[in-house]
């Protein structure tokens, strides 16, 4: 296990924000960062530490996405918001039904998907609103990378939907719930998170099944590092890296760990350029671990919550964390 006081350390490079509530998610705009806390507001700090907190909902903010140019938010007062990096904010829907809004996805082309119930929904770059009913609550949303074309995560598989034609979705089929979606950068496969402690992979180009399990815990975050090499995930008490470079994916191959320790992971976020991961722990622990030597340095120290989220600048400088009981923070790595 890891032994933090023997380990490089750039803690000292951090600088606390002061969120004042939960944060649920963490991105970066043009350079500065947004904070997006559990309830109404987005927390704005540019890298002079000048803030400016926004409200964009009446009451919880249940899902969040972000392109770089905008935030998407949705909530429990059953509306979609886009916020620009001046803080401006504009609300693209407002569920007739009042329901929450408790998944969103933006697409490379400016898309926004959102889900209520068991409906899926898609407002295209011209401003065409589309819908897709469900059998089951929506688990999670994922644009591919090229193309206007959604794979929606739910009870039984996931569907992959393209809103612009009028064929049905196709079905991906695997028993379980089904609570998050993502397509590897080169759009050849489809991995979802599941109920059970273990991830779900097809191969698009025969519908070819992949079982990625070994977690002592639910899978609540993964990202893909760059170039989409590995697929890094939370879930254990390490941050485990499935092998995507091949035709076969993770198929017949064992995951990478790296980072061990005592306590579990609850979510990774990946550098922009390098094949660099950061890794938040249950005890509020932020390493920052290098796949290509398992090299690890300590980000941040313990905290009294869980890690929530973190997030890499566009330049991959600065990484920016929060916790589930408001601690966040920057850290310049310039």
């Amino acid at each position: 296990m890891i032994d933090i006081q023997t380990i490089p350390s750039v803690v000292d490079r951090s600088k606390p924000v002061a969120a004042g509530a939960p944060v649920i998610a963490a991105h970066f705009l043009k350079g500065m960062a947004v904070f997006t806390l559990s309830e109404e507001t987005l927390l704005f700090v540019a890298p002079d530490g000048a803030e400016k907190r926004v409200a964009v909902h009446a009451g919880g903010i249940l899902a969040v996405a972000c392109d770089g140019e905008r935030i998407v938010t949705g909530g429990d007062d059953g509306k979609v918001v886009s916020t620009d990096a001046d803080g401006a904010s504009v609300t693209v829907a407002a569920d007739a039904k009042h329901r929450w809004i408790d998944r969103v996805a933006m697409a490379p082309d400016g898309a926004i998907a959102w889900s209520a119930g068991k409906q899926a929904f898609v407002r295209t770059a011209k401003g065409e609103t589309k819908s897709l009913d469900l059998p089951s609550s929506v688990g999670g949303l994922a644009f591919a990378p090229k193309g206007l074309r959604l794979a929606v995560a739910h009870y039984g598989g996931a569907s992959l939907w393209f809103p612009n034609a009028q064929a049905a979705p196709e079905a991906l089929a695997w028993k379980g719930s089904h609570l998050d979606a993502t397509f590897s950068p080169d759009g050849r496969f489809v991995v979802t998170a599941m109920q059970e402690a273990m991830l779900h992979g097809w191969r698009l180009a025969d519908g070819k099944d992949m079982r990625m399990s070994g977690y002592s815990g639910k899978v609540r975050s993964f990202a893909w590092t760059a170039g989409g090499k590995w697929l890094a995930t939370s879930g254990s008490e390490q941050l485990i890296l499935w092998p995507f470079s091949g035709k076969d994916g993770p198929m017949g191959k064992t995951p990478r760990m790296l980072a061990p320790s005592d306590k579990r992971a609850d979510v990774v976020a990946c550098h922009p350029s390098q094949e660099i991961v950061a890794v938040g722990f249950e005890d509020g622990v932020v390493l920052l671990a290098r796949i290509d030597d398992g090299a690890e340095i300590l980000a941040k120290r313990p905290g009294a919550a869980p890690v929530a989220t973190l997030a890499w600048s566009q330049d991959g400088a600065k990484l920016a964390f929060g916790t589930e009981d408001g601690e966040a923070g920057m850290l310049d790595l310039a």
